[in-house]
């Protein structure tokens, strides 16, 4: 007997049997072998190769009450985390204060208290806000991780870049939140991350590569910077530069091994040059280790175009 077919919104990620029950479909066709118990009352197709907001979106219709938050949550916005918590794939799940305590198979539960900016709804999944998120994360993140995580969140980039972005929130929902819950775990934390968040990091070595700089008393360079050519026009987005000094910082990361990668990064020093500025050009191993060797190339750079330590 052929099997009846899952409604449509049924078929992208994980669906709990409150939803299935909602749409019609019966208990013995939940118990078919072409979908998995992920968990008591969740469902997934076999096949759905279901990820990030689709494969929790069924924990958050268990009921009215539930969150997806801290760490599930970051990575639902996509936030860029270190390695010990970046692979945490345990599903943190919060109810608000006043209501039973989430309890099942990888569910780290926890009872808080959300003011009603501090929720949203992301592809079908109910998550703390960016600014929550984040704030949440004070008490599991090393400062220099926070503020790549809020990097990310407030990054931007205008139509006059190759990939214009919006930022997911801004720099003042992180200073308001963070008004807003003085006593919450991390907040010394977070109150000094805050200092340090910069609007135009694309990614996390980009702002470990500028706290490093920071760290070791050089110039603090400027992001969303544009190189532009001698018609007037959009030429480079370095990842960060030093225009007094005619200096551009570009991040090569793992993608920039392939052969045509490194055509169009030997085609992008030349126009650097061509257009009298010097580029450096930092890997993943220059930002490794105690004293990272960005610092040293960096320093040489500013020094070759006439930096001194006292700024000058």
């Amino acid at each position: 007997m052929r099997r009846a077919s899952l409604p449509e919104h049924l078929t992208t990620g994980t669906f709990s049997l409150r939803a299935s029950d909602k749409a019609g479909v019966t208990r013995t066709r939940t118990a078919a072998k072409d979908l998995v118990t992920v968990s008591r009352g969740i469902r997934m197709p076999v096949h759905s190769g279901a990820a990030g907001a689709a494969a929790l979106r069924a924990y958050t219709d268990l009921d009215d009450t539930s969150i997806l938050t801290s760490l599930s949550a970051a990575h639902v916005w996509g936030a860029p985390l270190p390695p010990g918590p970046g692979g945490d794939w345990r599903i943190h799940l919060a109810r608000r204060r006043g209501f039973s305590f989430p309890r099942r198979s990888n569910v780290v539960g926890h009872l808080l208290s959300f003011l009603p900016d501090e929720v949203a709804e992301y592809d079908g999944v109910r998550v703390t806000s960016p600014a929550r998120t984040w704030l949440d994360l004070a008490s599991v993140l090393a400062v220099q991780d926070l503020v790549a995580v809020r990097d990310y969140l407030v990054c931007s980039h205008g139509p006059g870049f190759p990939r214009p972005r919006e930022a997911l929130c801004g720099l003042d929902a992180l200073r308001y939140v963070i008004s807003r819950h003085g006593g919450m775990r991390g907040i010394k934390t977070a109150r000094e991350a805050i200092e340090l968040v910069r609007a135009g990091a694309d990614s996390a070595p980009e702002t470990h590569m500028r706290l490093a700089l920071i760290d070791a008393g050089l110039p603090e360079p400027v992001l969303n910077h544009v190189l532009f050519d001698q018609g007037g026009l959009p030429s480079l987005w370095p990842d960060a530069a030093y225009p007094q000094w005619g200096i551009a910082l570009q991040y090569d990361g793992g993608h920039h091994a392939g052969e045509e990668q490194h055509l169009r990064d030997m085609e992008r020093y030349d126009r650097t040059l061509a257009l009298g500025w010097l580029e450096v050009r930092i890997g993943k191993q220059h930002l490794e280790g105690d004293r990272p060797a960005v610092v040293r190339k960096v320093r040489e750079a500013l020094q070759s175009r006439g930096w001194t330590r006292d700024g000058r």
